[in-house]
């Protein structure tokens, strides 16, 4: 594999794809977190951070139109596409996800890279980013939030935690085999779900996310996952002012006018936490804040990857600007 190998991969296959390098499955203590690799070793990383129940194909589409200078690196987190679960009885907390990107980091022997996040990878990021600020140069944010944003979060925090319990205990309990269905039945499951998919990308998902037996197709991903709850954390804007207040890397945001604006769909349209986490950041980051408006919904990155590869490209070839934290 050479010398400029991570440590701890379990394999490595061909040239696939678009300018696919690798494949590869780096250890972890339940087992792995696979990853695709796109670029030499040598260049500048970029770490591409997927959506809550996607895989590391929803970068497919979007890295062929980056620039060819750096070395891109999209992970599935734990639970999803082709990463280990979590052994029974150990729950995924966000901060499990934040804690999967410092593994990857480690792994690839990074000290400092650029993250490129959508939905749940973007608030992933953002996390990362704020805990560990002098890792990450550059964070880009497609049609997500920084974080999940609740002004009631005070009031809510007990349920949620208590959500998470009983659900986590209520799937352990059914201990029930993966349910086999036919490429179309999950094909038609997840476009049900996801309006915002084209069917092609429903597709590409669906590749790394499930796995073929004798009488169909099964789901890779791990059912403790399916409740939003379990896997972000709900910050007050007290904390989310703290938070971002460490961050020293230089922000694009990048928002679909037809994608979520926040975590709950049913919030969609109650658009004043996105506008104040905007506000703040604007205020706080100053001239390392960037913020852009492109047409499109929450995929957009899939269904028409180049309205947002340009300004990608711009951001990761712009030189930093430096942090104004004395």
């Amino acid at each position: 594999m050479g010398e400029n190998a991570p440590q701890g991969p379990l394999d490595r296959r061909g040239k696939g794809e678009a300018g696919l390098l690798s494949e590869l499955k780096l250890a972890v203590p339940w087992g792995h977190i696979a990853v695709k690799v796109w670029g030499s070793q040598k260049n500048p990383p970029v770490l591409c951070l997927h959506g809550w129940l996607d895989n590391a194909n929803s970068f497919d589409r979007l890295i062929p139109l980056l620039p060819q200078g750096f070395h891109y690196v999209a992970m599935d987190f734990g639970g999803h596409g082709l990463s280990s679960h979590h052994h029974p009885g150990f729950p995924y907390y966000h901060q499990s996800f934040v804690s999967d990107v410092r593994r990857v980091a480690t792994a690839f022997k990074w000290t400092r890279f650029s993250i490129l996040g959508h939905s749940f990878g973007g608030t992933v990021g953002s996390m990362f980013a704020c805990t560990f600020p002098e890792m990450v140069d550059k964070l880009i944010l497609l049609d997500t939030i920084p974080f999940a944003l609740d002004s009631n979060e005070t009031e809510n925090i007990l349920t949620y935690k208590r959500r998470n319990i009983e659900h986590m205990l209520k799937v352990e309990a059914s201990q029930k085999s993966p349910r086999v269905s036919s490429p179309e039945e999950l094909l038609q499951g997840l476009l049900s779900k996801n309006i915002h998919l084209s069917r092609e990308c429903g597709e590409l998902l669906l590749q790394r996310g499930t796995t073929k037996v004798d009488t169909g197709l099964v789901l890779n991903r791990d059912p403790r996952l399916s409740l939003a709850e379990n896997v972000f954390d709900f910050t007050s804007k007290e904390m989310f002012l703290q938070f971002i207040r460490s961050l020293q890397a230089n922000v694009l945001f990048i928002k679909a006018t037809q994608g979520y604006f926040g975590v709950r769909r049913e919030n969609d349209n109650k658009k004043q936490p996105l506008l104040f986490m905007l506000d703040a950041l604007r205020v706080i980051l100053k001239e390392r804040f960037q913020y852009v408006e492109i047409p499109g919904n929450h995929y957009v990155h899939m269904n028409e990857p180049h309205l947002v590869a340009g300004f990608i490209s711009s951001f990761l070839q712009s030189q930093p600007r430096t942090s104004s934290r004395l």
